[in-house]
């Protein structure tokens, strides 16, 4: 039951392709973001659409899955838990960002070219 605890699936379209970032010992860190969307209808029976971003990170063999397949557009589920960190940046200003590091992931649809 623990792996439950913090667990987030989303169903979404990439906003750009998958960054990728090299440290040392071969490690890689790919970030990406990406749109869902939610619909509903309005008082006056309008249809509305929100948009919401994410931003997911992956690591190692999830990682290297998302840099070889994934690309702007492209229609995915990604499984995994939210992670928060905090950075300053390069202002002086203390920051706080919460992403989702992927912990499995499946493409449902490239986009069409």
């Amino acid at each position: 039951m623990n792996n439950i605890r913090n667990k987030v699936q989303l169903i979404g379209n990439l906003g750009n392709n998958p960054e990728v970032t090299a440290f040392g010992e071969g490690k890689k860190r790919v970030k990406f973001h990406i749109a869902t969307h939610e619909y509903y209808r309005n008082n006056k029976g309008e249809k509305v659409v929100e948009t919401y971003w994410h931003t997911v990170v992956a690591w190692g063999k999830t990682g290297e899955i998302a840099e070889k397949h994934f690309s702007k557009g492209s229609e995915v589920v990604i499984e995994g838990k939210l992670i928060s960190r905090s950075f300053k940046g390069r202002d002086g200003i203390n920051r706080t960002v919460t992403e989702i590091q992927a912990l499995d992931l499946m493409m449902l649809a490239k986009k069409a070219s």
